[in-house]
């Protein structure tokens, strides 16, 4: 971690410098402590470089000269999703930096540091990956600029990106560069993007396919100067990409950048689950790296979660989750994954409690296509959109053997499932739903209904209404028939691409009636390479060319927002406003089913008295004292504690 340490073990230099945006926390959890220790296990010395200062290349150099290559990531998150809200409005924390401190990394925060790692030792191969780099592999839509932006290896001039997870790729990179090939030997590797130089020739590569799997040619993306002036261009650009996702039967893409070409190779394969475990078995440590004087938000908050899987089939068209952790299910044996809980359960001052056991979906474990060889051809976006595939194994019961068992580990109090469950597929199995109800929710069970809209989910490619509605009142009656009072704690999005303000009015009347008072609300943040963030931008679905609706100016964002907490004071007269434009009056009054009063409340009043004081005045915050969530029962409404909502990027 640092030069004194680099010395004290003795090496005269270490063989890869891992420069990354996040501070370290040596939990797998965290992308630069698992490759680092995926590297350390082949033999190879890593040094980290974390959060450097990069007004200059001092701190490059004081790490001394990499021996093989620069490993350059933004950290877990993208850099400017990390820094600006959905407003473009600077974040007044960073869960990634000691203390929570802003401004320790700079925006786009790998180019920046692949630039520095030149100015100090301009021959050393440079490698990018991470969300960041893997999201910007090729041309890409920019929401806080505004603009239509090339590959993130134009403005980093790194060598290679590796996009997605990395692990195999960054290995056999070390290996080979270790055996004294040279960074443009490693072009072959799945996983791998470049840029080929001005007289280069496209050079021919056969990727490794599951047998029955098709052989294809190479398919050209329309080029950055096309996908910059042209909004067709740019969805069909997204809709080739996605086309080529599966890694079994996904082809290497080429888009010309000026008179450069861009090279993308087929994404890398799944790994097998005992490839999967011997990187969670690596001896981690679990804890922040000694040096830093302040508590790190994000390793609190994941300390005591064990991933037991990667992946994601549910292809929702505003995630990122599918395009860097890939469309299959990978998963962690039960022994592993026991393993791990049964080392923290023996570590001092542990609680007892293990804050999670899941991934982006807890209940996709060890879920996959019953016919490899359909699965090998398979082109679908979604394996469970529109209506969930019939040759998907939607079994529960490697998920409900691992929670049982995980719960039985000496020394644990309690195994709580708080990384979200997709409730299209919890509804195959009434015993999988039990057991959560019993004993796996700790008061709150987080799902993502994301709207009320039957035309928005359809855009999100998420299930209809009435899946969230029958999920909720089966999980009511499970928790009762546990004894205990808990509740949903429901996502949903305010200016998804085909949201307008009719559609957030009928979300509105649903709150209401479903008796959900949102305390925050989820803000759609046009992510690269999403789906979605195509249909922003060009107003667009790249699959099937359609116009949708959408939503940029903020004052308009702002009204949606206001839509979802119709009940905050401060919201009042926006809500109105939006109300009588739409021509909804009936919606306002004293009426069950309407909105708001007749008669602005006196909080409405001193909150539009209080934003109207000149800056630095006390203004009513956004969240005011006794606006909560409140839980669904079937039968009737009650309150509920807040529950902010906490989804961060995948």
């Amino acid at each position: 971690m640092t030069p004194d340490e680099v010395r004290d073990l003795g090496w005269e230099q270490p063989d890869i410098v891992f420069v990354s945006g996040d501070a370290y926390v040596d939990h797998p959890s965290f992308a630069n402590a698992l490759l680092g220790r995926v590297l350390e296990s082949h033999g190879f010395k890593v040094a980290m470089l974390c959060q450097p200062d990069w007004k200059n290349a001092d701190a490059w150099r004081a790490m001394g000269r990499p021996r093989l290559f620069y490993a350059v990531s933004g950290g877990n998150m993208d850099s400017m999703i990390n820094h600006y809200t959905a407003n473009k409005k600077r974040r007044n924390q960073d869960a990634y930096s000691p203390g929570g401190e802003i401004g320790l990394r700079p925006d786009r925060a790998t180019p920046v540091y692949a630039q520095r790692c030149r100015e100090a030792f301009s021959d050393v191969p440079v490698v990018i990956g991470g969300v960041e780099a893997s999201l910007r592999r090729i041309a890409h839509y920019d929401y806080w600029s505004d603009t239509v932006k090339p590959s993130m290896l134009v403005t980093s001039k790194a060598d290679l990106c590796g996009f997605g997870m990395g692990e195999r790729q960054i290995v056999e990179i070390a290996r080979r560069l270790d055996r004294g090939l040279s960074i443009r030997d490693c072009r072959d590797l799945r996983g791998v993007a470049y840029l080929l130089g001005k007289k280069d020739v496209l050079p021919e590569h056969a990727f490794e396919r599951p047998i029955g799997a098709p052989v294809r040619a190479t398919r050209e993306l329309p080029a950055f100067e096309a996908v910059q002036q042209d909004l067709e261009a740019f969805s069909d650009m997204t809709r080739i990409l996605h086309q080529e996702t599966n890694p079994q039967n996904g082809v290497r893409l080429v888009q010309p950048h000026g008179d450069r070409l861009l090279v993308v190779n087929p994404p890398d394969l799944a790994l097998s689950t005992p490839e999967l475990d011997a990187l969670y078995d690596l001896p981690y440590t679990r804890m922040s790296h000694p040096s830093y004087r302040k508590p790190i938000p994000a390793d609190a908050m994941i300390r005591d979660s064990v991933t037991i899987m990667r992946g994601c089939f549910g292809g929702c068209t505003f995630c990122s989750i599918t395009m860097h952790q890939g469309n299959a299910i990978q998963s962690r044996s039960e022994e592993s994954v026991l393993n791990e809980v049964r080392t923290m359960a023996a570590e001092p001052g542990f609680s007892g409690v293990v804050s999670d056991l899941g991934g982006p979906t807890a209940n996709m474990y060890r879920m996959r296509c019953t016919k490899p060889e359909v699965e090998a051809i398979c082109r679908r976006a979604s394996c469970v959109h529109p209506k969930v595939c019939k040759l998907l194994d939607t079994s529960h019961d490697a998920t409900k053997n691992l929670m049982r068992k995980a719960r039985e580990v000496p020394g644990i109090k309690k195994v709580h499932i708080a990384s979200g469950i997709r409730m299209d597929l919890a509804r195959f199995d009434d015993e999988y739903l039990e057991d959560l109800a019993r004993h796996h929710v700790g008061g709150h069970l987080k799902v993502a209904p994301e709207h009320a809209s039957d035309e928005v989910l359809e855009h999100m490619k998420k299930p209809a209404t009435a899946t969230f509605d029958h999920f909720a009142e089966r999980f009511a009656a499970a928790s009762k028939r546990a004894g205990k009072e808990q509740y949903l704690v429901p996502y949903y999005i305010a200016s998804h691409p085909g949201s307008g303000v009719a559609e957030m009015i009928e979300l509105a009347q649903y709150l209401k009636a479903a008796g959900y008072k949102p305390r925050q609300v989820q803000d759609f943040i046009p992510a690269p390479m999403d789906i979605a963030t195509c249909m922003y931008h060009t107003g667009l679905d790249p699959m099937t060319m359609k116009p949708v609706t959408t939503v940029k100016k903020l004052r308009d964002r702002k009204v949606q927002r206001a839509l979802m907490q119709y009940f905050a004071p401060e919201n009042y007269f926006t809500v109105r406003k939006a109300l009588i434009d739409a021509g909804r009056q009936d919606l306002i009054g004293s009426g069950p089913e309407c909105l708001i009063p007749a008669k602005a409340p006196k909080e409405a009043l001193a909150a539009q008295k209080g934003a109207s004081q000149p800056h630095g005045s006390n203004r009513s915050k956004s969240s005011g004292k006794g606006y909560r969530q409140t839980a669904r029962s079937p039968r009737k409404k009650t309150r509920g504690p807040a529950f902010p909502n906490d989804r961060s990027q995948g």
